[in-house]
Protein backbone atom coordinates (compact mmCIF):
# COMPACT_ATOMS: atom_id res chain seq x y z
CA UNK A 1 0.00 0.00 0.00
CA UNK A 2 2.93 2.56 1.19
CA UNK A 3 4.48 1.48 -2.39
CA UNK A 4 1.13 2.17 -4.55
CA UNK A 5 0.71 5.49 -2.64
CA UNK A 6 4.52 6.56 -3.37
CA UNK A 7 3.69 5.69 -6.89
CA UNK A 8 0.94 8.14 -7.11
CA UNK A 9 2.37 11.33 -5.27
CA UNK A 10 5.33 10.22 -7.87
CA UNK A 11 2.85 10.63 -11.18
CA UNK A 12 1.39 13.63 -9.63
CA UNK A 13 5.09 15.74 -9.38
CA UNK A 14 5.56 14.72 -12.90
CA UNK A 15 2.27 15.92 -13.60
CA UNK A 16 2.41 19.42 -12.22
CA UNK A 17 6.44 19.78 -13.18
CA UNK A 18 4.92 19.24 -16.56
CA UNK A 19 1.78 21.85 -16.25
CA UNK A 20 4.12 24.69 -14.64
CA UNK A 21 6.42 24.00 -17.93
CA UNK A 22 3.89 24.71 -20.05
CA UNK A 23 2.33 27.60 -18.81
CA UNK A 24 5.90 29.76 -18.14
CA UNK A 25 5.85 32.23 -20.68
CA UNK A 26 8.72 31.85 -23.06
CA UNK A 27 11.31 34.38 -22.48
CA UNK A 28 11.83 36.69 -25.81
CA UNK A 29 14.92 38.10 -26.60
CA UNK A 30 14.00 41.86 -26.92
CA UNK A 31 15.41 43.14 -30.29
CA UNK A 32 17.17 46.44 -30.28
CA UNK A 33 15.47 49.62 -30.29
CA UNK A 34 16.58 52.24 -32.91
CA UNK A 35 18.64 55.08 -31.95
CA UNK A 36 17.51 58.17 -33.60
CA UNK A 37 20.09 60.01 -33.99
CA UNK A 38 19.89 63.82 -34.98
CA UNK A 39 20.18 65.43 -38.53
CA UNK A 40 23.91 67.52 -38.16
CA UNK A 41 22.98 70.38 -41.19
CA UNK A 42 25.39 69.80 -43.93
CA UNK A 43 27.45 72.50 -44.80
CA UNK A 44 26.36 75.15 -47.67
CA UNK A 45 28.78 74.43 -50.62
CA UNK A 46 31.19 77.61 -50.71
CA UNK A 47 30.02 79.92 -53.11
CA UNK A 48 31.88 79.92 -56.39
CA UNK A 49 34.97 82.19 -56.95
CA UNK A 50 34.45 85.31 -58.90
CA UNK A 51 36.63 88.03 -59.98
CA UNK A 52 35.14 91.52 -60.44
CA UNK A 53 37.08 93.92 -62.64
CA UNK A 54 36.15 97.77 -61.34
CA UNK A 55 36.86 100.35 -63.48
CA UNK A 56 36.68 103.59 -61.07
CA UNK A 57 37.54 107.35 -61.24
CA UNK A 58 40.80 107.81 -59.82
CA UNK A 59 39.32 110.50 -57.34
CA UNK A 60 37.98 106.70 -55.47
CA UNK A 61 41.57 105.25 -55.71
CA UNK A 62 41.61 105.21 -51.82
CA UNK A 63 37.66 105.02 -50.16
CA UNK A 64 37.26 102.02 -52.86
CA UNK A 65 40.59 100.46 -51.69
CA UNK A 66 39.78 100.57 -48.12
CA UNK A 67 36.02 99.00 -49.32
CA UNK A 68 37.82 96.43 -50.68
CA UNK A 69 39.06 95.11 -47.67
CA UNK A 70 35.54 94.83 -46.20
CA UNK A 71 33.69 92.85 -48.79
CA UNK A 72 36.33 90.51 -48.20
CA UNK A 73 34.22 89.41 -45.44
CA UNK A 74 30.77 90.67 -47.10
CA UNK A 75 31.64 88.16 -49.92
CA UNK A 76 35.13 86.22 -49.43
CA UNK A 77 34.60 84.48 -52.79
CA UNK A 78 34.76 87.43 -54.50
CA UNK A 79 38.36 88.84 -55.44
CA UNK A 80 38.04 92.67 -56.50
CA UNK A 81 40.25 94.02 -59.36
CA UNK A 82 40.34 97.62 -59.49
CA UNK A 83 41.53 100.13 -62.79
CA UNK A 84 41.82 103.48 -61.27
CA UNK A 85 42.32 106.36 -63.96
CA UNK A 86 40.40 109.96 -65.35
CA UNK A 87 36.76 108.89 -66.35
CA UNK A 88 37.82 109.86 -69.83
CA UNK A 89 40.50 107.48 -70.34
CA UNK A 90 37.53 104.72 -68.21
CA UNK A 91 35.39 104.89 -71.42
CA UNK A 92 37.54 104.85 -73.89
CA UNK A 93 38.96 101.81 -72.82
CA UNK A 94 35.45 100.36 -71.83
CA UNK A 95 34.19 101.31 -75.80
CA UNK A 96 37.58 100.10 -77.05
CA UNK A 97 36.36 96.48 -75.59
CA UNK A 98 38.33 96.48 -72.49
CA UNK A 99 36.21 93.75 -70.21
CA UNK A 100 34.95 95.24 -66.71
CA UNK A 101 31.51 94.78 -64.93
CA UNK A 102 31.77 97.66 -62.90
CA UNK A 103 31.84 101.51 -64.11
CA UNK A 104 31.99 104.60 -61.52
CA UNK A 105 32.52 108.04 -62.82
CA UNK A 106 33.41 111.16 -61.75
CA UNK A 107 30.62 112.90 -63.66
CA UNK A 108 27.20 112.21 -65.99
CA UNK A 109 29.28 112.61 -68.82
CA UNK A 110 31.06 109.36 -69.40
CA UNK A 111 28.29 107.39 -67.84
CA UNK A 112 26.08 108.91 -70.49
CA UNK A 113 27.81 107.99 -73.36
CA UNK A 114 27.26 104.01 -72.47
CA UNK A 115 24.04 104.33 -71.12
CA UNK A 116 23.18 105.89 -74.57
CA UNK A 117 25.19 102.72 -76.54
CA UNK A 118 22.95 100.54 -74.01
CA UNK A 119 26.16 99.34 -72.38
CA UNK A 120 24.65 99.27 -69.23
CA UNK A 121 22.97 96.83 -67.71
CA UNK A 122 19.04 97.80 -67.39
CA UNK A 123 18.31 99.23 -64.00
CA UNK A 124 21.66 99.02 -62.32
CA UNK A 125 22.71 102.67 -62.92
CA UNK A 126 22.47 105.13 -59.66
CA UNK A 127 24.42 108.36 -58.00
CA UNK A 128 26.17 107.06 -55.76
CA UNK A 129 27.89 109.95 -54.04
CA UNK A 130 28.71 113.73 -54.22
CA UNK A 131 31.60 115.98 -54.62
CA UNK A 132 33.36 119.07 -54.19
CA UNK A 133 36.00 121.08 -56.43
CA UNK A 134 38.41 122.82 -54.43
CA UNK A 135 41.17 124.80 -54.72
CA UNK A 136 44.59 124.04 -53.00
CA UNK A 137 47.71 125.08 -52.83
CA UNK A 138 51.59 123.61 -51.49
CA UNK A 139 52.43 123.82 -48.16
CA UNK A 140 52.91 127.10 -46.45
CA UNK A 141 51.05 128.63 -50.00
CA UNK A 142 53.93 130.55 -51.03
CA UNK A 143 52.25 132.61 -54.01
CA UNK A 144 49.06 133.62 -51.32
CA UNK A 145 46.58 132.06 -53.21
CA UNK A 146 43.14 133.20 -51.61
CA UNK A 147 40.42 132.14 -53.87
CA UNK A 148 39.47 130.96 -57.35
CA UNK A 149 39.71 134.48 -58.56
CA UNK A 150 43.23 135.12 -57.36
CA UNK A 151 44.54 132.08 -59.64
CA UNK A 152 45.52 135.21 -62.04
CA UNK A 153 48.08 136.27 -60.18
CA UNK A 154 49.34 132.38 -60.49
CA UNK A 155 52.93 131.80 -62.81
CA UNK A 156 51.16 128.42 -62.47
CA UNK A 157 48.24 126.36 -62.22
CA UNK A 158 47.52 122.52 -62.71
CA UNK A 159 44.24 121.47 -64.11
CA UNK A 160 42.88 118.04 -65.15
CA UNK A 161 42.49 117.83 -69.01
CA UNK A 162 38.94 118.69 -70.09
CA UNK A 163 38.52 114.78 -70.52
CA UNK A 164 38.78 114.40 -66.94
CA UNK A 165 35.79 115.78 -64.93
CA UNK A 166 37.72 117.77 -62.48
CA UNK A 167 39.00 119.26 -65.62
CA UNK A 168 35.94 119.88 -67.04
CA UNK A 169 34.61 121.30 -63.86
CA UNK A 170 37.73 123.83 -63.21
CA UNK A 171 36.81 125.09 -67.15
CA UNK A 172 33.41 125.66 -66.15
CA UNK A 173 34.04 127.34 -62.89
CA UNK A 174 36.85 129.82 -64.62
CA UNK A 175 34.25 130.43 -67.39
CA UNK A 176 31.88 131.24 -65.63
CA UNK A 177 33.89 133.48 -63.53
CA UNK A 178 34.98 135.38 -66.25
CA UNK A 179 38.80 134.41 -66.29
CA UNK A 180 39.12 131.09 -68.78
CA UNK A 181 41.00 133.05 -71.40
CA UNK A 182 42.97 135.22 -69.10
CA UNK A 183 44.83 132.08 -67.55
CA UNK A 184 45.25 129.80 -70.49
CA UNK A 185 49.34 130.51 -70.75
CA UNK A 186 49.70 130.01 -66.92
CA UNK A 187 47.68 126.30 -66.95
CA UNK A 188 49.75 122.56 -66.58
CA UNK A 189 47.42 119.94 -67.82
CA UNK A 190 47.04 116.86 -65.72
CA UNK A 191 46.29 113.20 -67.50
CA UNK A 192 43.46 112.54 -64.37
CA UNK A 193 43.06 114.40 -60.93
CA UNK A 194 46.05 112.32 -59.04
CA UNK A 195 48.29 114.72 -61.35
CA UNK A 196 46.91 117.76 -60.53
CA UNK A 197 47.11 116.52 -56.86
CA UNK A 198 50.84 115.37 -57.05
CA UNK A 199 52.19 118.87 -59.01
CA UNK A 200 50.14 120.55 -55.88
CA UNK A 201 52.19 118.51 -53.34
CA UNK A 202 55.23 118.90 -54.76
CA UNK A 203 55.00 122.72 -55.51
CA UNK A 204 55.93 122.17 -58.99
CA UNK A 205 52.53 124.90 -59.31
CA UNK A 206 51.33 127.66 -57.25
CA UNK A 207 47.71 126.12 -57.43
CA UNK A 208 45.64 123.37 -58.27
CA UNK A 209 41.94 122.45 -58.52
CA UNK A 210 40.91 118.94 -57.49
CA UNK A 211 38.21 117.17 -55.26
CA UNK A 212 37.56 117.97 -51.87
CA UNK A 213 38.09 114.64 -51.56
CA UNK A 214 41.43 114.22 -53.23
CA UNK A 215 43.00 117.10 -51.04
CA UNK A 216 41.77 115.44 -47.64
CA UNK A 217 43.84 112.29 -48.77
CA UNK A 218 47.02 113.90 -50.16
CA UNK A 219 46.77 116.39 -46.97
CA UNK A 220 46.60 119.51 -49.00
CA UNK A 221 45.40 122.79 -47.80
CA UNK A 222 42.08 123.36 -49.24
CA UNK A 223 42.04 127.81 -49.81
CA UNK A 224 38.25 127.82 -51.60
CA UNK A 225 35.75 125.57 -52.64
CA UNK A 226 34.29 126.52 -55.80
CA UNK A 227 32.59 129.77 -55.78
CA UNK A 228 28.30 129.20 -55.04
CA UNK A 229 26.75 129.49 -58.77
CA UNK A 230 30.10 128.69 -61.17
CA UNK A 231 28.82 124.94 -61.49
CA UNK A 232 25.59 124.43 -62.67
CA UNK A 233 25.07 120.79 -61.61
CA UNK A 234 26.58 118.95 -58.85
CA UNK A 235 29.71 116.56 -58.76
CA UNK A 236 28.18 113.78 -58.62
CA UNK A 237 29.10 110.16 -59.43
CA UNK A 238 27.38 107.78 -61.26
CA UNK A 239 27.96 103.86 -61.10
CA UNK A 240 26.51 100.86 -62.85
CA UNK A 241 26.90 97.30 -64.17
CA UNK A 242 28.30 97.07 -67.20
CA UNK A 243 26.05 94.79 -69.51
CA UNK A 244 28.98 93.20 -71.11
CA UNK A 245 29.81 91.76 -67.38
CA UNK A 246 30.72 88.43 -67.03
CA UNK A 247 29.10 88.16 -63.10
CA UNK A 248 25.93 91.25 -63.46
CA UNK A 249 24.66 88.94 -60.22
CA UNK A 250 27.86 89.89 -58.48
CA UNK A 251 28.36 93.16 -59.45
CA UNK A 252 25.17 94.58 -58.13
CA UNK A 253 25.76 92.78 -55.07
CA UNK A 254 29.33 94.88 -54.96
CA UNK A 255 27.61 97.92 -56.09
CA UNK A 256 24.82 97.41 -53.22
CA UNK A 257 27.39 97.03 -50.76
CA UNK A 258 28.83 100.23 -51.55
CA UNK A 259 25.24 102.01 -50.22
CA UNK A 260 25.57 100.11 -47.20
CA UNK A 261 26.54 101.66 -43.49
CA UNK A 262 29.89 100.26 -43.55
CA UNK A 263 30.96 101.25 -46.74
CA UNK A 264 29.15 105.12 -46.38
CA UNK A 265 31.25 105.71 -43.35
CA UNK A 266 34.44 105.45 -45.80
CA UNK A 267 33.52 107.78 -47.58
CA UNK A 268 32.00 110.57 -45.79
CA UNK A 269 35.78 110.04 -43.81
CA UNK A 270 36.94 111.80 -46.68
CA UNK A 271 34.40 114.33 -47.60
CA UNK A 272 31.84 112.33 -49.59
CA UNK A 273 28.42 113.11 -49.79
CA UNK A 274 26.03 110.37 -50.27
CA UNK A 275 24.10 111.16 -52.77
CA UNK A 276 19.99 111.80 -52.36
Amino acid sequence: MKKLLSLLLALVLVFALAACAKEEAPVATPSATPVETAEVPSEEPAAEPVTLTVFAAASMTETLTEIAELYKTAAPNVTLVYTFDSSGTLLTQIQEGAEADVFISAAQKQINTLDDAGALLAGSRFDLVENKVALVVPEGNPADIRGFNEVVNASLIALGNSDVPVGAYSEEIFTNMGIWDEIQDKITFGTNVKEVTSQVAAAAVDCGVVYATDAYSAGLEIVADAPEGSLKTPVLYPAAVLGASANPDAAQAYLDFLTTPEAAAVFQSVGFVLAK
